[in-house]
C-alpha cells in the first residue's frame, strides 16, 4: 500500500479517506438531478447562471451559481449556445484594410468604368440564407458582375471582382466603393484591387446612405421579383436573379435617363 500511495503521490490518510467517501451516497445527487432537469428543459442552451434562475423560478430551489458550475463540470455538461473563441496564430496575424470614403456620396460618373459600387445582400432560400454579391457601374447603372453563394465569404466578393475585370476594360483611376464588411477589409480583396489598379473607397461605419445606389438596386430586385416568389431553392433563386439582372441591364427603362443601362453605355462609346 505504501508503494502505491507513493507512486500516485498521495498520503495513506488521503487514500483511506477516499475509500470511506466512495461508498457513501453522493451528497449532491439531488441537486445534480435538478440541474440536469433545467439543462434538459433549456435544450442544452442554459449556462450555470440561467440554470440557477430557472431552478429558482420553476422549482423554488436556490443553489449558489458557483456550486452549479462545479456540478455541471462534474456532470460534463455546458451551454451549447456560446463557445469560447479560440485565438489562433492566424487570427492574430490577420491583416485588415480600411479605406477613405473617396466617393463621398458623389454618385455621378462621366464615363463607364469610372466609379463602381459593390455590396452583398441576403436572400432566403430552402437551403438557408444565400448571399448575392454585386458590382454596379454608376454610369447608367449597369450591373457589371454578380455572384451567388451559400457562404458570405471573401471568396464570393473576390470572385465577383474577377468576373467584373474579365467583362470590362478596367483602367487606372477606377473607384470601387463598398461598406466596411469583413470581405472588403480582407487582405485578399486589397491584393486584388491593387492587381487591377482599382482604388478602393469605403462607407462610413453603419451609414448605408454612403452606398445608396447599390442599396437601390437590391431594393428593386426584392420588390419587383423576389417578394412574389415563395421561398425558392438556391438554384431557382440563382436563375431568377440571373434573368432579372439581364432584364435590368438590357430591357428595364430607368426613369431618370429614360433609357436602359445598356443604352447609356452604348451611347458613351458612340463616335
Amino acid at each position: 500500500m505504501n508503494a502505491v500511495c507513493s507512486y500516485f503521490g498521495i498520503s495513506r490518510a488521503a487514500f483511506y479517506a477516499w475509500c470511506k467517501r466512495k461508498d457513501q451516497p453522493d451528497p449532491d445527487a439531488e441537486r445534480k438531478q435538478f440541474i440536469l432537469e433545467a439543462y434538459t428543459a433549456s435544450k442544452s442552451i442554459y449556462g450555470y447562471r440561467r440554470i440557477g434562475l430557472w431552478l429558482s423560478q420553476y422549482r423554488s430551489v436556490k443553489i449558489n451559481h458557483k456550486a452549479i458550475l462545479r456540478m455541471m463540470n462534474c456532470l460534463g455538461i455546458r451551454s451549447v449556445a456560446r463557445r469560447r473563441k479560440m485565438v489562433t496564430k492566424m487570427s492574430q496575424l490577420a491583416i485588415y484594410h480600411h479605406y477613405e470614403n473617396i466617393l463621398n456620396r458623389d454618385f455621378t460618373a462621366t464615363r463607364p468604368n469610372q466609379k463602381w459600387v459593390t455590396d452583398v445582400t441576403y436572400i432566403a432560400t430552402q437551403q438557408g440564407w444565400a448571399y448575392l454579391s454585386t458590382i454596379k457601374d454608376l454610369y447608367g447603372g449597369f450591373i457589371v458582375a454578380h455572384a451567388m453563394s451559400l457562404s458570405n465569404s471573401v471568396a464570393l466578393v473576390t470572385r465577383t471582382l474577377k468576373l467584373a475585370q474579365e467583362k470590362e476594360k478596367v483602367t487606372d483611376g477606377l473607384i470601387l466603393h463598398s461598406d466596411q464588411g469583413h470581405q472588403y477589409t480582407s487582405h485578399a480583396y486589397h491584393v486584388l484591387t491593387q492587381q487591377y489598379s482599382i482604388t478602393p473607397s469605403m462607407s462610413r461605419k453603419g451609414n448605408c446612405w454612403d452606398n445608396a445606389p447599390m442599396e437601390n438596386f437590391f431594393g428593386h430586385l426584392k420588390e419587383e421579383v423576389l417578394r412574389y416568389i415563395p421561398t425558392p431553392t438556391f438554384e431557382e433563386a440563382k436563375q431568377i436573379i440571373d434573368e432579372y439582372i439581364t432584364f435590368f441591364n438590357y430591357e428595364r427603362i430607368h426613369s431618370k435617363p429614360k433609357q436602359t443601362p445598356n443604352q447609356v453605355q452604348c451611347l458613351s462609346s458612340s463616335p
